[in-house]
């Protein structure tokens, strides 16, 4: 299967810092032409206003998002931790840690449950798209 992902620079929704405005700016274009967005939170921050302003935005999208909690480096360190994400209403938060590999997986297969057939099969320019958002420097896959 393939498809293009794209690592958008994060998005900081309240801010009036000129790059940080336009990496929003960038995500929001990302978002509008994604078919799936994968929302990454961290963990070790636990839940934040920003986390809950940016699921808002996405929801807005209308988009099929798969929540990803990053830096879950342990489950059993900081698996309880991953259920504060539900309040998101987003969906079932995908414990993964980009700097070890861990859940992705796993993140890969909710996914591609949300492409249909005709779009596995398309040719490259109609490959599906799939935007990864976050605040800056939650993290990026590997």
């Amino acid at each position: 299967m393939n498809f293009t992902l794209i690592d958008t620079g994060g998005i900081e929704p309240d801010t009036n810092d000129v790059i940080l405005s336009q990496m929003r700016e960038q995500a929001e274009i990302a978002i509008a032409t994604a078919d799936v967005i994968i929302f990454i939170v961290d963990v070790r921050q636990g839940l934040v206003d920003s986390d809950s302003k940016v699921a808002d935005l996405l929801r807005k999208s209308r988009k099929p998002v798969v929540l990803a909690v990053n830096k879950v480096d342990s489950v059993a360190k900081f698996g309880n931790d991953v259920y504060e994400f539900y309040n998101l209403g987003i969906g079932d938060p995908q414990p993964v840690s980009a700097a070890s590999r861990l859940g992705i997986g796993d993140l890969l297969d909710e996914v591609v449950k949300h492409f249909d057939r005709e779009q596995v099969e398309e040719e490259e320019d109609d490959r599906p798209r799939i935007a990864v958002v976050g605040k800056p420097n939650v993290a990026s896959l590997p």
